[in-house]
């Protein structure tokens, strides 16, 4: 893979490389577009396959952080870090002191997170070596496990949802397949559990399942079968790419709702839902929670604040379902095109500023 040659026509604002022999570390960064302010996005460690992987990964979920902050109103660009070691065997201080260097490289362009194989704690070490870190544990005055605000954020989607499909402003007696009980999924079966929905867990972690089983009531589904489950709403929130050739006629379900980054493996998979009349609802929107949650460490992190804001997740995803009917369009069309407008209108006034066009500053 020529690396140069395939982002030549990429539209990336920067894609930085960091190697040190030193800490054993390899890691991209990717900034998608800072138009509405610097680029956040989490760092995700992974034992990718090769290096093409890693920067694939980077680039779609920095370009997704992007859209996921146009849309939830958020004044912060979109990026991404991706750390290429497996986080069980190959992280270690000097791993992430090194990788905190890497930020601080970057001069603010780019403030990182907690992601996938990196936690808050994590976070405190990065932090040793630059300012520009979020995802921090509430110990150091921030936000701690964003998990619990996604879900509350996912919980309001879903309302959003429900009442578009079926015409009801209650979650009580639908029956939602969970894919991944990580911190999200968790979270999202407490919140639906205690709204009496029927609940259908799938993780590879089989002591997370039993929990799930113990704690709310839920069933345990085979991973390679949560596809296959009949149920009103499944809900992704492992890893993406699950909408796919492969998975999407399996689906017997009238809605899919995650937290999951890039849910759908190409834009298609969305217009084949769509003709499918299951709705789907884009995941940069229904999954900010997380986002906000983070970005409340910015202005000094209150929960209660940070869940507010979570909350209006319903009125952001049901314009998206307005613009998606009244066009015709699939959801996730409709999502794009509204975080594609804020950006575009923000650009222009930045210019308008430059330039000096019509700007009173008296």
């Amino acid at each position: 893979m020529e690396i140069f040659k395939s982002l030549a026509h990429d539209e990336h604002e920067q894609v930085a490389f960091w190697s040190d022999k030193v800490a054993g570390l390899r890691s991209i960064i990717a900034i998608h577009d800072t138009t509405l302010g610097p680029a956040i996005g989490g760092v995700r460690m992974h034992p990718y396959k090769s290096e093409e992987d890693a920067l694939r990964d980077v680039l779609l979920l920095s370009k997704n952080m992007t859209y996921k902050s146009a849309a939830a109103g958020i004044n912060l660009g979109g990026g991404q870090g991706v750390i290429i070691g497996d986080p069980v065997k190959d992280k270690n201080e000097l791993v992430l002191r090194s990788f905190g260097r890497f930020v601080e490289s970057l001069n603010g362009r780019y403030i990182t997170a907690e992601d996938v194989g990196t936690t808050a704690e994590d976070m405190e070490i990065v932090r040793y070596e630059t300012q520009y870190v979020t995802g921090l544990s509430r110990a150091v005055g921030g936000g701690g496990d964003p998990g619990p605000v996604t879900a509350i954020g996912l919980v309001h989607g879903l309302l959003a949802c429900v009442e578009k499909v079926f015409g009801k402003k209650s979650l009580e007696g639908f029956s939602v397949a969970i894919q991944g009980l990580g911190s999200v999924g968790y979270n999202l079966a407490q919140e639906l559990f205690e709204r009496k929905c029927r609940l259908l867990v799938a993780d590879v972690d089989q002591a997370k399942v039993k929990l799930a089983e113990e704690k709310f009531g839920a069933e345990r589904v085979s991973p390679d079968l949560i596809y296959d489950v009949e149920a009103d709403i499944f809900s992704p929130n492992a890893l993406g790419g699950v909408i796919n050739d492969q998975t999407i006629d399996r689906l017997k379900v009238r809605i899919v709702a995650g937290a999951a980054n890039n849910q759908l493996e190409d834009d298609r998979h969305g217009e084949v839902l769509h003709q499918k009349k299951i709705l789907y609802a884009p995941d940069f929107v229904i999954g900010a929670g997380g986002l906000i949650n983070v970005v409340n460490e910015l202005e000094g992190y209150q929960q209660e604040r940070a869940i507010k804001q979570a909350s209006g997740i319903y009125e952001i995803l049901s314009r998206v379902l307005e613009r998606s009917e009244k066009e015709n369009i699939p959801p996730h069309q409709a999502a794009t095109l509204l975080a594609e407008e804020r950006i575009s209108q923000v650009k222009k006034f930045k210019q308008r500023v430059k330039e000096g066009d019509g700007c009173n500053y008296n």
